[in-house]
């Protein structure tokens, strides 16, 4: 394990990881726990695959918690938030990861598309965040996983996924300047193709996104969680409202 993701680096330290449950929010909410911190995290509908991460922070020694919640919805998105400081005894570290795509033609989408996508990739985000600055302590960290389509959108389809996740650029930088006077740190993670059960790298799509990086491959689940654990820990105590790139050159 590297100094970075050492088991010592968040000791104390209480998280939420939004749509923790499975992909890239189980792998941050299990790089948490093994460096120190309590973590809990939000499932829509597969209660048992959120007990299974639960289990797996657990087995850390750590502290784990799973909340149902949509961050579709408003009162969800905010009150996991309230939940999971109560439930942890207070929290330092929000990890805003629950996320949708819809892909497709821009005339094909419908409002209730729009509506969905929105609600989930920007308010929730943002209703997340708002609840967070009233609960986390000084010194506390917001970090948000985005997407490289906010940086290039490399072909048709992608106007209303990327539309959502280049509005987390905004809020990211705001929320900076917001809450830079308490020491709380926010920054934004842009993912490239990352294998999950969302999008495998073995895929029928697999082949062309992996040409469209630098390194001609997909990263993993894990890659992306040491970037958060990164900036999570007091090593990152200096960066704050900006975006950092794990996309194997996808943006290159």
């Amino acid at each position: 394990m590297s100094p970075l993701s050492s088991p010592s680096s968040l000791s104390g330290k209480k998280a939420l990881v939004t749509g923790g449950s499975r992909g890239m929010g189980a792998a941050i909410a299990l790089r948490l726990a093994q460096a120190g911190a309590d973590v809990a995290i939000t499932y829509v509908r597969n209660e048992t695959a959120a007990q299974e991460v639960v289990a797996k922070i657990e087995s850390t020694g750590q502290r784990g918690f799973a909340v149902k919640a949509d961050a579709a919805d408003a009162g969800d998105a905010a009150g996991a938030v309230e939940r999971a400081a109560d439930d942890l005894g207070g929290l330092d570290i929000l990890v805003n990861n629950a996320g949708i795509g819809v892909l497709g033609p821009i005339g094909d989408l419908t409002l209730a598309d729009v509506d969905r996508v929105i609600a989930v990739n920007v308010r929730g985000v943002f209703l997340a965040s708002q609840a967070a600055a009233g609960r986390l302590a000084d010194g506390g960290r917001i970090i948000t996983v985005g997407s490289c389509m906010a940086q290039r959108v490399p072909g048709p389809g992608g106007t209303l996924y990327a539309t959502s996740k280049a509005a987390l650029i905004g809020l990211n930088k705001a929320l900076a300047r917001e809450l830079g006077g308490r020491g709380i740190t926010a920054n934004l993670v842009q993912p490239g193709p990352v294998d999950t059960d969302m999008n495998p790298a073995d895929g029928p799509f697999a082949d062309a996104q992996s040409a469209m990086t630098a390194l001609g491959r997909f990263g993993t689940a894990d890659e992306v969680a040491s970037l958060v654990g990164y900036l999570a820990g007091e090593d990152a105590a200096y960066v704050t409202g900006t975006e950092l790139s794990i996309d194997g050159g996808h943006a290159a």
